[in-house]
């Protein structure tokens, strides 16, 4: 009597080879001998193994549907006290723990539904729209599904057939004699590329891709604090797969425009105020353009060239990971002082007077006066002189 190998894996007769393989691996990790020790669990791991090789092979689950059993007398091997790895490859049992495509023999014909890939676009942004964040739509030009054929690649009213060269298997074998026995190679039919079916007559929108190039409009939304090279990922809005599979993501990145004035460190700003040399003696108040408008620096007197004054928390939003702003940054003012040049006679004459009330109408390069402490005697004493 046939055996009942739907039954052993608890599937019906007209279940698919996808469903096939879910009720084998939900099987086999629960009575794999490495898993269940168990003598009965052994016996039924071997049935389990046997029933899915049989089912996935075209010609031996035909002889089933009709009412044979492929393996009596010993045909196909498996049967009986045989060992329960004999049945199924090595392959096989590492694709059913793991879900890996395995090794050894052929595992069937490929789907032609395929994943997209994702897709990448990049937005220049000014410094205050990364500031502030902006919502814009997008024109991007990326794989969509058919609309004659909804991704299935035929054209309205056919459909695809099975493959005559590897009857519907999607792979060639070949045999080889060589010094170790006759070798046998499986192959991608070349044929059917290997999905082991063709299409008659493809949908003439698409070639029998199942998809088409279109240009959409896609909205995006970029947070307050983005920097440059960052991206924001939308999920799902990129590339189509062959044969309608589900698209890719499509990721914005961001490239920051140079700004004039400030320049940026991470959530900081950094900008440079040149001083006139008078302002820097004299102290002064100067209006300072930021971000959120304008602020008042105050500069003290005697301020010297390469000062740095901050203002906190007029810089940049603090973007987290978590696509969260936590505060701001910092603002960095860098004071420059310039020395007057091209002087009129009167302006000389000014400074010179200037000079002569605080004493600096030379500068000491000699002996540095009664200490000793001239540029000269600085630079003896650092190289050892006496």
């Amino acid at each position: 009597m046939a055996r009942d190998y739907y039954g052993i894996l608890g599937v019906d007769n007209g279940a698919g080879p996808d469903e096939i393989k879910r009720a084998y691996r939900r099987l086999a990790r629960e009575l794999h001998p490495d898993v269940n020790p168990d003598p009965a669990a052994q016996e039924r791991f071997r049935e389990v193994s046997t029933a899915y090789e049989v089912l996935t092979d075209p010609e031996k689950r035909r002889i089933v549907d009709l009412g044979g059993d492929p393996l009596d007398n010993g045909r196909g091997g498996g049967a009986g006290g045989a060992d329960p790895f004999s049945a199924f490859g090595f392959g096989d049992i590492m694709d059913a723990f793991f879900g890996g495509t395995g090794g050894g023999r052929g595992r069937g014909p490929r789907s032609r539904v395929q994943p997209g890939a994702d897709a990448l676009i990049r937005m220049q942004l000014t410094l205050e729209e990364c500031a502030t964040g902006v919502q814009r739509e997008l024109a991007v030009d990326t794989a969509v599904i058919c609309s004659e054929c909804t991704g299935s690649g035929c054209a309205p009213g056919s459909s695809p057939t099975m493959c005559d060269i590897c009857g519907g298997r999607g792979e060639v074998q070949s045999v080889q004699r060589s010094f170790l026995g006759q070798v046998v190679t499986s192959r991608p039919c070349p044929t059917c590329r290997g999905f082991g079916e063709i299409i008659p007559e493809p949908c003439r929108q698409c070639a029998g891709d199942g998809r088409v190039r279109s240009r959409r409009t896609v909205g995006v939304r970029i947070p307050a604090g983005v920097a440059d090279g960052m991206r924001v990922r939308l999920a799902g809005q990129g590339e189509v797969g062959s044969g309608g599979g589900p698209a890719g993501d499509l990721y914005v990145e961001v490239e920051e425009i140079p700004h004039e004035v400030f320049t940026r460190d991470g959530a900081d700003l950094h900008c440079t105020v040149s001083l006139p040399m008078t302002a820097a003696a004299l102290g002064t108040t100067l209006p300072l353009p930021t971000l959120n408008g304008t602020e008042e620096l105050h500069v003290e007197p005697g301020t010297q060239a390469g000062t740095v004054r901050t203002l906190r928390g007029k810089g940049m939003p603090r973007l987290r990971s978590t696509g969260r702003v936590d505060g701001q940054g910092d603002l960095m003012v860098h004071v420059d002082v310039t020395v007057p040049t091209n002087l009129t006679k009167d302006q000389t004459e000014l400074l010179r007077q200037l000079a002569a009330l605080r004493g600096e109408e030379q500068p000491d390069l000699g002996a540095g006066g009664r200490n000793g402490h001239g540029l000269f005697s600085r630079l003896r004493d650092s190289f050892g002189g006496r």
